[in-house]
């Protein structure tokens, strides 16, 4: 299956689950782990865990693979591996303070169908 299909998976996923502030990175060419970085709010820590439960579910549904999953409910931080899309579910202040857009820089941000 294509990285853009794999992507928009990933995107409808959090959107049904009411993610905020969603972000898709292109790190093609800049990164050796990935080639899009998907970043997305959540309202709380469950909120991050249910976001995860929910996506690995539609993501092995589509019969694709979960590399693995990282965080903890009570980390504030979710990371899903999806092989060549990597997806940060954070809690605000957990994403104000990691940065991760600033680290990317801007000139990686994609658009993302709301």
């Amino acid at each position: 299956m294509s990285e853009e299909k794999i992507t928009q998976i990933c995107l409808d996923s959090l959107e049904d689950s009411k993610a905020e502030n969603i972000l898709s990175l292109d790190v093609k060419g800049i990164s050796s782990f990935a080639d899009t970085i998907i970043i997305a709010t959540a309202s709380s820590n469950r909120h991050a865990k249910s976001m995860s439960n929910k996506l690995i579910e539609e993501v092995k549904e589509n019969n694709l693979e979960i590399i693995g999953s990282e965080g903890s409910i009570d980390s504030g931080w979710v990371l899903v591996d999806c092989g060549s899309v990597i997806v940060n579910l954070m809690r605000s202040e957990t994403r104000d303070f990691y940065d991760l857009e600033g680290l990317w820089g801007e000139n990686t941000l994609l658009p993302v169908n709301s």
